[in-house]
């Protein structure tokens, strides 16, 4: 790796490989890169680093041959940059594995996992740090909007990393995060997901096991301790642990718990006790007892790496989130339009609960596109109309890349809307991003709020509803994102 000067991204459009690129750039590399489309906010990143980067893949991008290639873990065997590579024998490396190799070593690692949260919680331990003076490395799976990008390298001691438990690269099926040897871990959560690469929770609650093992003895592991919520899977991961475990929650078993909230407007107060003792008292503008449970996991960890009481709530209180995590897009007619990240039955509960406390009294639109490779297929569908029926109106998209999955497989959205119509609600499915702002530009009203839910674009639901919205010639409100 010491004589490597340029590194060729294959997949540079990636949610996580287009910060890293930005990483190695400014690390000192040469970089250059490929992708089939590269969008903001990956191609705004790129370019004001200066990186140059292909819109397609071709063998020709290799030429003159890079020192290395990154290979992301969406190209497949017969990628053609792919397939130079291998045919040439040009070194090769994973995302983790250049975290490992180039970014880690040195560092104390603090590794963010779990199935719901970690996004949001690895940018609040990054604010937390960087607020203490601490100049943290981080590199987080969306657009920490404290710092308007998706990764720091500061310099600092620590490197705070957003521990994914998806598969590291076709010839590495192995979760992503076991490459980051934590030396503190949070697990935010435990619940069935990926059901593309982990065919039972079993499984998957297997990998948090063997990542909980991986933790040396002078480190830490901060669970979520609701047992009664958070399910048992979390304790029996915690048992494989060889250091100190510590738990936060509402219930006062655990040794961090929140209690005494209140909600202002957009803001929500909380009191924290530490092992039966007052802590402090802490503000976010972010409501939804999740985040109260996001800034615990943080600030157990930030408080055992020696950051003070009044630091944490100085930068809870700044803290602004990560894009698509309650976006406000905006606000036409009394319209108001969000876009969230939700694609997880729980997700979708707890953002709707959330929208409901920070908008009290506007009906809720609940709009959610099947997009992510669990939601696609049935493994939700029983548990998908229960979330959404807290919404008053529900709309869905149709399942994106259905052709891909075989009737069996495929989540049914027509029978989701059914379930829902069965729980009172009114339920309807569009084929398209189109119909549905074509429906809702017609029957919205002001004072509704229409909820967008997807890991992804929805084809570019949320500017389509816009335009339409404004069509009867008001003007977007102006909304910062949060």
């Amino acid at each position: 790796m010491t004589e490597t000067k340029h590194v060729h991204v294959i997949g540079i459009g990636g949610s996580a490989m287009a910060p890293l690129a930005g990483m190695l750039r400014e690390h000192g590399f040469q970089v250059t890169g490929s992708d089939s489309g590269v969008y903001p906010p990956a191609s705004t990143l790129l370019e004001s680093l200066g990186i140059s980067f292909y819109h397609s893949f071709d063998a020709a991008h290799l030429q003159p041959a890079p020192d290395l290639a990154v290979i992301g873990n969406v190209i497949a065997r017969g990628n053609p940059e792919l397939e130079e590579v291998l045919d040439r024998r040009i070194p090769y490396r994973s995302l983790p594995e250049m975290l490992e190799e180039v970014f880690l070593p040195g560092k104390h690692s603090i590794v963010v996992s779990g199935t719901h949260g970690k996004t949001t919680t690895t940018a609040m331990l990054a604010w937390i740090f960087q607020t203490a003076g601490k100049q943290p490395n981080f590199l987080v799976g969306g657009v920490a909007e404290n710092f308007g990008k998706s990764y720091g390298l500061g310099g600092g001691e620590e490197f705070i990393l957003e521990g994914d438990e998806y598969e590291t690269a076709f010839w590495d099926r192995g979760p992503k995060f076991f490459h980051y040897h934590p030396d503190d871990l949070i697990v935010t959560s435990l619940e069935y997901d990926h059901a593309d690469i982990y065919p039972d929770f079993e499984t998957y609650q297997l990998a948090f096991r063997r990542l909980v093992n991986l933790v040396p003895r002078r480190g830490k592991v901060v669970i979520w301790g609701d047992t009664e919520e958070s399910g048992p899977a979390l304790r029996r991961a915690a048992e494989k642990a060889f250091c100190v475990v510590e738990s936060y929650g509402f219930g006062t078993a655990n040794d961090w718990v929140a209690k005494e909230f209140v909600v202002e407007g957009e803001r929500m107060r909380f009191r924290v006790e530490h092992r039966g003792r007052p802590f402090g008292e802490f503000s976010l503008t972010a409501t939804g007892k999740h985040n109260a449970l996001n800034a615990m996991a943080a600030m157990a960890v930030a408080h055992g790496r020696g950051i003070s009481r009044k630091q944490v709530a100085e930068a809870l209180e700044t803290f602004r989130s990560v894009k698509r995590r309650m976006d406000v897009k905006g606000e036409i007619g009394g319209v108001l339009v969000v876009d969230d990240f939700a694609h997880h039955p729980t997700a979708v509960k707890a953002t709707i609960e959330a929208a409901r406390t920070r908008w009290p009294g506007r009906r809720l639109w609940a709009i959610l596109e099947p997009r992510s490779n669990s939601m696609r297929r049935k493994v939700f569908q029983e548990a998908l109309p229960k979330a959404l029926a807290l919404g008053d109106r529900i709309i869905l998209g149709g399942v994106y890349r259905a052709q891909q999955l075989g009737d069996d497989n495929r989540m049914d959205p027509e029978a989701v809307a059914a379930d829902v119509r069965q729980l009172g609600k009114d339920a309807r499915v569009f084929p398209s991003s189109d119909a549905i702002a074509e429906h809702l530009a017609g029957a919205a009203k002001a004072g509704d709020l229409l909820l967008i839910m997807s890991n992804g674009s929805f084809d570019g639901l949320c500017e389509k509803l816009l335009k339409k919205l404004s069509a009867t010639g008001q003007v977007p409100s102006e909304a910062k994102a949060r």
